[in-house]
């Protein structure tokens, strides 16, 4: 591999796309702000990931999970290092995914607000806990799913937290899919 990480920083371009001025400039090249209108062009699922800390819930509306294993069985979502449910889900070392219809789009915006309170910050959502880690899963989620963190990864200004998931629940009577595109809620039918 050509490339280098140097206390996880990229260092180095593989050596084909390397520039005259060096890698440096060849990596800056990109704007922030188009890589974002871009990624917003892809359409993703919304979910619902949870944790606990004691007895307080911590809760974020995310639309970067994926599965990575089927062995062993493996997800990933990435969590913003300065986002505060970043600390409660590595402490915690378990979460939650609770997969939304888009009858759930207020509960997403709600647990997507930035300084919303932590406390009871889930009185206003239908939950149970799940069977395996207490978490808490939404009750109107086309599907759930509960982990025990398997790996954590820095990644940037986010973390990677891959989950070994324990268990999943498949609802009897799937909605409309709530999708997130070009910055803004949507439906999938």
């Amino acid at each position: 591999m050509s490339q280098q990480r140097n206390n996880g920083k990229w260092t180095g371009a593989p050596a084909k796309y390397r520039s005259d001025e060096g890698a440096e400039n060849f990596v800056g090249q990109v704007d922030p702000d188009a890589y974002r209108q871009v990624m917003g062009r892809f359409a993703t699922g919304v979910s619902i990931i949870s944790t606990r800390i004691g007895d307080i819930d911590h809760a974020m509306t995310a639309n970067a999970l994926m599965s990575v294993s089927l062995e062993p069985l493996l997800m990933v979502i990435s969590v913003e290092k300065e986002a505060r449910f970043h600390d409660a889900v590595i402490d915690a070392e378990a979460w939650g995914v609770s997969l939304l219809p888009e009858s759930e789009r207020k509960t997403a915006a709600w647990l997507a607000t930035r300084g919303r309170p932590l406390h009871g910050q889930l009185d206003r959502v239908q939950f149970h806990r799940g069977e395996r880690t207490g978490m808490a899963l939404l009750d109107n989620a086309l599907g759930t799913l509960e982990c025990l963190t398997y790996d954590t990864v820095p990644a940037g200004d986010h973390t990677l937290v891959i989950g070994h998931v324990v268990s999943v629940s498949i609802a009897d009577r799937p909605g409309d899919a709530l999708i997130y595109y070009r910055g803004a809620f949507g439906v999938q039918r």
